[in-house]
């Protein structure tokens, strides 16, 4: 930055090129982000497909929904929950794990709990 002077143009940006300005996003794809996917020796991927990648390991590592939509910018948590619930198989096990011990506590207490129908 010190050696550019005048010709670094300080914008607020976080990823610039060598004078401060945008980073073109087809150089960013083609050049930096494809050379990283090699030297890491992982496969060829959309950019766009880390954002997926960040979401669903949010959400199966227990997020609240409502900030990984907050991350994403998505408008509704509908919109949020629509995309990235089906990754998430272990949800119906986490229900079944959150309700068993209210309907032990409800046969305790002498609550009739309906049997399922066979």
């Amino acid at each position: 930055m010190e050696i550019l002077g005048d010709r670094y143009q300080y914008q607020g940006l976080v990823f610039t090129t060598d004078t401060g300005s945008p980073i073109n996003p087809s150089d960013l794809r083609r050049r930096s982000f494809a050379l990283l996917l090699k030297r890491a020796g992982l496969p060829h991927m959309r950019f766009h497909d880390l954002r997926h990648t960040c979401a669903t390991l949010l959400m199966l590592r227990g997020v609240y929904p409502k900030f990984v939509q907050k991350l994403l910018g998505h408008a509704t948590i509908a919109m949020t929950l629509d995309t990235y619930s089906h990754f998430l198989p272990s949800m119906g096990d986490q229900t079944v794990r959150a309700m068993e011990p209210l309907f032990l506590e409800a046969n305790y207490v002498g609550c009739k709990v309906a049997q399922p129908q066979g």
